[in-house]
């Protein structure tokens, strides 16, 4: 049967893919009929996710801007074209308040969560997009569109991406469709310190129920990536259970931004 995203015998990378939102992308792409490379930080788990998904993968980080060459050129390589780019990976230290921030730690997160998905882009753009045309989507957050608790440097970044994602889409079109993804609290490592023994506090105060999961967020972005938003570009979709309704639906409390004062992610 023909997938409906019109995706068969395209080609996508997508990075931190190894595990979480990433893989569950990756998954959602091959079902829709692409072929992957995948590339995370952890080598036995980009591989594991390759052999899986039956794709290529290289690990590394994305702040090397070699690394990511060497992703473009893998793809190509393998599979002669490149298609849609998925700019994934990321990173949420430095945790805390930017007042007590260091700035080479600051610096870090914006070249993992803004360089690095411009970086590839641009390497896709030169050997394939430029002149066949293709899509990117970025993985943002909804808590680039306020503030919270300890966690400025990362929604600052992320607000960043959100726009350079414009920035890109009024650049590299017609050719090229460039869209992001915001999703809310979603049930992956990164976020465990989160969720992780809250998570019936946070569903109660989401219009519809629960917490994400990483396929959510995979569907959305192979909506984005397939033809089957051929008209859309420079757009955020939220994906995120409702958090900018529940004030219509529960107390104006936030469980999430408690949750960030309480808590602290583990020291990667």
């Amino acid at each position: 049967m023909t997938s409906p995203h019109g995706l068969e015998g395209r080609v996508a990378i997508v990075t931190g893919a190894s595990r979480g939102i990433g893989l569950a992308v990756a998954e959602a792409l091959v079902g829709a009929g692409a072929r992957v490379c995948v590339t995370a930080r952890d080598p036995d788990g980009a591989a594991r996710a390759a052999e899986a998904l039956g794709g290529v993968g290289l690990a590394g980080s994305v702040a090397d801007a070699d690394h990511l060459r060497e992703v473009t050129e893998l793809t190509l390589r393998e599979f002669g074209r490149i298609d849609v780019v998925v700019n994934n990976a990321a990173t949420n230290e430095p945790y805390g308040p930017l007042m007590d921030v260091d700035p080479g730690s600051w610096s870090d997160a914006f070249a993992v969560n803004v360089e690095a998905p411009l970086r590839l882009v641009q390497h896709a753009w030169r050997v394939w997009m430029a002149e066949h045309g293709g899509a990117v989507v970025n993985v943002c957050t909804e808590g680039a569109g306020h503030v919270g608790p300890h966690v400025g440097a990362y929604g600052t970044s992320k607000a960043a991406l959100l726009h350079l994602t414009r920035q890109l889409a009024g650049e590299l079109a017609p050719k090229v469709r460039v869209n992001s993804v915001s999703p809310g609290l979603v049930r992956t490592e990164m976020a465990r310190f989160v969720w992780e023994g809250a998570e019936e506090v946070l569903a109660a105060g989401l219009p519809l129920g629960r917490i994400g999961e990483p396929r959510d967020i995979a569907r959305a972005v192979v909506w984005l990536a397939s033809d089957a938003a051929e008209w859309i570009t420079g757009a955020d979709l939220l994906v995120d259970g409702g958090t900018r309704v529940r004030t219509a639906y529960a107390s104006p409390g936030y469980a999430v931004h408690d949750r960030l004062r309480s808590q602290a992610p583990p020291h990667p």
